[in-house]
């Protein structure tokens, strides 16, 4: 079949690495506002309070899913670095709220074998496993947390989906006709028989033209980046409560973030002051940040649903025409998940998880 892809973050680029082994595959993506290219990359969603089963499946399965995305990827010569998997400290304010969440990660490890050792730490601990941390509470250290630099793990996808022929395309487009038989790009007039859009928060803007109301709203996320001298690899993934999630990636980098802004809009311009709070709570847990060059700030685009809750699938009048969104922040533990089983569904193979617990057409409908 002849499919093209319409968006290359997290999902799209999953779904072109496995779809182009057997089948014609363009990707199209202008590299306009990814919330991969912005993400901070944090993998650790056994603590996660929120009632939602169906999501509570898809990021588990998320998390455990990139052992297979690794090993195949690593089947085509490509070794990634942008997975590292980290010890995780979580910091609540409240010791109960530490007892409760520990609680719940203990009964979740009988489906999440990741999941091998959770620990209540003490400052003293803490203090001896890194000199720099300045924390006088208990915390929550597992062994399964894990940190991924979305942009570059992408690069490594469509990297080993070119071996099997992938061609990307640089330009934003649009969709120019939709029918049961063919599908077609309106900038280069390309008909395909499949088209997957993975575009995030710019879904509305692809098929509103086309009679289509779309539940998703965007949401910026800014997050900054801290080069360090400091050996990142010995440092743990530390999640504070809040948004100041102080996350160590390769060559010294620490990325602190990210930020959650409902009223921006597309708005992807860089506003430091919307990361004062975030940074200062960085500070105050590790004052020696503090002496290292704030060098980047990262700004992206998050897509939200109104019930917070992510989706994907054919759109349930068009059976061509595939979607997903709605992942919001946790789009790095589950957008590799979606854009396999996105590929299971256009081939045709079994599904790991149930396609009716993110049902597309409670967010798309027709006029």
């Amino acid at each position: 079949m002849k499919i093209a892809i319409i968006g290359a973050g997290m999902v799209g680029s999953t779904a072109a690495f496995y779809l182009s082994q057997d089948h014609d595959v363009t990707l199209y993506d202008d590299g306009h506002g990814q919330a991969t290219k912005a993400a901070a990359g944090i993998i650790c969603p056994w603590f996660s309070k929120r009632r939602n089963k169906p999501w509570y499946r898809l990021a588990n399965g998320g998390a455990h899913f990139y052992r297979d995305l690794l090993a195949d990827l690593a089947e085509t010569g490509i070794e990634t670095t942008a997975y590292q998997q980290k010890t995780t400290w979580l910091l609540k304010k409240k010791p109960k709220l530490i007892d409760d969440l520990m609680a719940i990660a203990q009964k979740r490890q009988v489906d999440a074998p990741l999941i091998q050792e959770i620990h209540k730490l003490s400052p003293s601990y803490q203090q001896a496993a890194f000199p720099a941390w300045r924390y006088d509470g208990d915390l929550i250290q597992t062994d399964a947390g894990a940190v991924v630099d979305g942009q570059a793990l992408c690069q490594d996808l469509l990297a080993g989906a070119r071996t099997f022929g992938l061609r990307v395309k640089d330009m934003k487009v649009s969709l120019d006709k939709i029918s049961d038989h063919e599908i077609i790009v309106k900038e280069d007039q390309e008909s395909y028989d499949i088209v997957v859009l993975t575009s995030g928060a710019w879904l509305p803007s692809l098929l509103i033209g086309h009679d289509y109301q779309v539940d998703i709203r965007p949401q910026k996320g800014q997050l900054a980046v801290i080069q360090t001298d400091w050996d990142t690899s010995q440092i743990p993934l530390i999640m504070p409560e809040g948004e100041g999630d102080i996350i160590p990636h390769l060559d010294g980098k620490i990325f602190i973030g990210a930020t959650h802004e409902d009223e921006k809009g597309y708005d992807l311009s860089t506003e430091p002051s919307q990361l004062a709070d975030i940074l200062s709570t960085a500070y105050a847990l590790v004052p020696e940040l503090a002496d290292f060059p704030v060098n980047e700030l990262k700004v992206g685009t998050r897509a939200y649903a109104s019930d917070y809750a992510p989706f994907y699938g054919p759109i349930p009048d068009q059976a061509n025409l595939y979607v997903a969104s709605g992942l919001g922040s946790s789009g790095l533990t589950t957008g590799p998940l979606i854009g396999r089983e996105l590929a299971r569904m256009i081939n045709g193979e079994a599904t790991k998880l149930d396609p009716s617990d993110y049902p597309v057409g409670n967010y798309i409908s027709r006029d």
